[in-house]
């Protein structure tokens, strides 16, 4: 190779090789970056991107609900997520007669379209960089207790400020790099979304949890959702005389498909990564927080489950319950296995290490930053490691204790819409429960619980439970629910109607949700000192890491705002002599349905079976291959809360949604790993596949607008 060309050659590998790692603001998208993304095949400028007043592509991307990403697909206000996105409303629209967890729903016509209360989706308008007026703010030498405060109290007002101008508009001050930046993010939310189709489960949750956070998939991850408009075009709560929103920007399908190592890009709203976080914090979260979250979860899914499989009305009442909570429980088992097989704690301290004799040899005054770190950490060890299985056991866990911290809750003073929204969580609450089962799921925990923190860590109820019950969990749950007023719905209505017999504060499921207020505020006050020791180093180590290595482009962790990766689409090596294909076909679903038969996770109803053996795929076909793909691998870089995020081609064209991660690359909340790490899509002519040959609903794609070939 001629010399002159080496240079040029090996700068365009290394931005390649960076190229597939980050999430990134579309305001602050740098002139490298962009330069980046260009020579992996973006043909798309900037302003396409991103612009505060016209029209661009993050205009078709929405928040779902808060917790998920969304992309609006038609001038109707058509907009496409995951199927496990809208499966909690799937699931309330359900019951034993019309079952669309299992059978899937359409509406086939807009009267027929179901009204999702409490979900909304949110626009993002604009941003802008405030972090000077929040820095200034904070005096010089404030404690980290007032810094945050000052700090907190200066973004809400900041917020406030816009809906005070425009009160269409939602304003949010977030920060980034540990508290070193902030942005202020412009919505517009809209509060009349309606389930428009879902289709079944075999599609929408083929696999179920055998095969979450695993590659290869076979999940036909969609559904549909309309949002609709006060008849002005604003936002507007549900009423009969809304109409579907007019949305500034529609995301054309790409039907011509890809090729490996196409340019592919991901829009959406990742929820939290923590990269720059230290090797000890690093440490504590994969032996405290993901370590309660698998003993608790596991004891908590298992039974459960077990009830589920006797009862179809059990199933259908717990079937959004399960998901949400059995999604992050193997998140956390795949995570703590990904980040102890990279090494991650490991990397970390040997960065640390080099740091720090950086610092010394510099003499720098924060050479005393990371054994400060060490300290503090090591002090909170036992209380935050209780912490987390207390929030496990008791904040997500009994069905009447969570009810019981809901009604305490309540804010009856609230603007009405408020009120409204309050009262119906507290009846979806009601609604999801089983007071059989949920007081076998409450002993269990006590029990387990007792068995996995100090004595000290057990909240004042225990010691009921050993002297009036004589250490039985079962008999003194049982008191409870005898005695209490809330396991019903009508418990609550006299509690809202003032009703003069009955005192709330004294109502035993209340006592006990008091003891574990109280429980919460004995953890804060022996964690403080090493917390807020902790937030301090953790801010100034991130500015550090970030300046030694300082010729990388730093992106700031995820946190719930809209971001963009970029990347290929591409396969990869999970292991020796394990490599994975960069897509799927509907040859594996029959393989699994055939391998895993009686298996109601890979079940198939015989009308969607023959469809897809029929071999008849018309244009949804993959041009090149002639198969019908079903999912897709990029190198995008996602996380918790991307799922539905729109997935771009090079043209900002939809080729199809995220939904997952794979399993050896679920350390990504800590540490990128380029090799392993990818993102699971469901490939858009999948998509269109079902919903015009399956569900026979024609009426939604000719609301689509088709971007043609590749």
């Amino acid at each position: 190779m001629k010399p002159l060309l080496l240079a040029p050659l090996l700068c365009l590998l290394s931005l390649a090789a960076l190229a597939d790692e980050g999430m990134w603001m579309l305001p602050r998208i740098d002139a490298g970056t962009r330069r980046a993304m260009r020579q992996l095949g973006l043909r798309l400028p900037a302003r396409e991107l991103y612009h505060p007043r016209r029209p661009s592509l993050k205009d078709a991307v929405v928040s779902f609900g808060g917790f998920c990403s969304g992309v609006v697909v038609s001038r109707e206000g058509l907009v496409l997520t995951n199927h496990h996105c809208g499966f909690e409303s799937v699931q309330q629209h359900s019951a034993p007669g019309h079952d669309y967890v299992t059978d899937g729903f359409v509406a086939r016509r807009r009267a027929d379209e179901l009204p999702c209360p409490g979900l909304y989706v949110r626009f993002l308008v604009r941003q802008q960089d405030v972090t000077r007026r929040v820095l200034a703010a904070i005096p010089p030498g404030a404690g980290e207790e007032q810094r945050a405060w000052v700090a907190d109290s200066v973004c809400h007002a900041i917020g406030q400020a816009v809906g005070q101008a425009d009160s269409t508009l939602v304003g949010v001050v977030d920060s980034y790099y540990g508290g070193t930046q902030y942005w202020l993010s412009v919505y517009r939310d809209y509060p009349d979304v309606r389930l428009v189709m879902a289709p079944p489960s075999s599609v929408g949750k083929f696999g179920w949890e055998r095969d979450n956070w695993r590659w290869p998939r076979h999940t036909g991850d969609f559904c549909f959702f309309r949002v609709y408009t006060a008849p002005d075009g604003s936002p507007a709560p549900y009423a009969p005389a809304n109409v579907p929103l007019r949305p500034r920007r529609v995301a054309p399908v790409a039907t011509g498909g890809y090729r490996e190592g196409d340019f592919c890009m991901t829009l959406g709203y990742p929820g939290e990564t923590r990269r720059y976080l230290s090797s000890w914090g690093v440490e504590e979260h994969m032996r405290h927080t993901n370590q309660a979250r698998i003993d608790v979860r596991t004891l908590k899914l298992d039974i459960w489950r077990q009830a589920m499989r006797r009862n179809d009305s059990l199933r259908l009442k717990y079937a959004a319950k399960y998901d949400a909570s059995s999604n992050y429980w193997k998140n956390s088992i795949g995570t703590n296995r990904a980040l102890a097989r990279l090494g991650v704690v490991r990397r970390k301290r040997q960065a640390e290490q080099r740091l720090a004799q950086r610092l010394e040899s510099a003499a720098d005054s924060s050479a005393r930053l990371l054994p400060a770190l060490a300290r503090a950490y090591a002090d909170r060890r036992e209380a935050h490691r209780a912490e987390a299985y207390f929030a496990e056991t008791f904040l997500d866990g009994p069905d009447l204790l969570q009810l019981a911290l809901t009604v305490l809750s309540l804010d009856l003073g609230a603007e009405p819409r408020q009120v409204e929204a309050q009262l119906r969580h507290v009846a979806d609450l009601y609604a999801a429960t089983d007071t059989a089962l949920d007081r076998t799921v409450f002993a269990a925990l006590l029990r387990q619980y007792r068995s996995k923190v100090p004595s000290r860590y057990l909240p004042a109820f225990y010691a009921a439970i050993d002297s009036c019950h004589g250490g039985d969990e079962r008999a003194f749950v049982d008191s409870i629910y005898a005695a209490t007023q809330l396991a019903t719905p009508a418990g609550l209505h006299r509690h809202l109607s003032h009703d003069g017999a009955y005192d709330i504060y004294a109502d035993p499921a209340v006592s006990l949700a008091l003891d574990l207020v109280s429980s919460m505020f004995d953890f804060a006050l022996a964690t403080r000192r090493a917390s807020l020791t902790i937030d301090s180093c953790e801010r100034v180590l991130g500015q550090a890491m970030r300046r030694m290595d300082a010729r990388r482009r730093a992106y700031p962790d995820a946190n719930a705002t809209l971001r963009l990766s970029f990347g290929t689409v591409a396969g990869c090596r999970a292991a020796d002599a394990v490599d994975y294909a960069c897509y799927t076909t509907v040859r594996g679903v029959l393989e699994k349905a055939r391998t895993h038969a009686g298996d109601p996770d890979f079940s198939l109803q015989p009308a969607l079976s023959r469809l897809l053996s029929g071999g008849d795929y018309g244009p949804y076909a993959d041009p090149a291959s002639g198969e019908m793909h079903v999912c897709f691998l990029t190198t995008n870089d996602i996380t918790g809360g991307n799922s539905g995020s729109a997935i771009f081609n090079a043209r900002g064209e939809l080729l199809g949604l995220a939904f997952d991660s794979n399993w050896e690359g679920l350390a990504g909340d800590f540490l990128y790993d380029p090799a392993r790490q990818r993102t699971i899509g469901v490939d858009i002519r999948y998509v269109l596949f079902i919903t015009d040959r399956y569900a026979h609903a024609p009426h939604l794609l000719r609301e689509l607008e088709a971007a043609g070939g590749k």
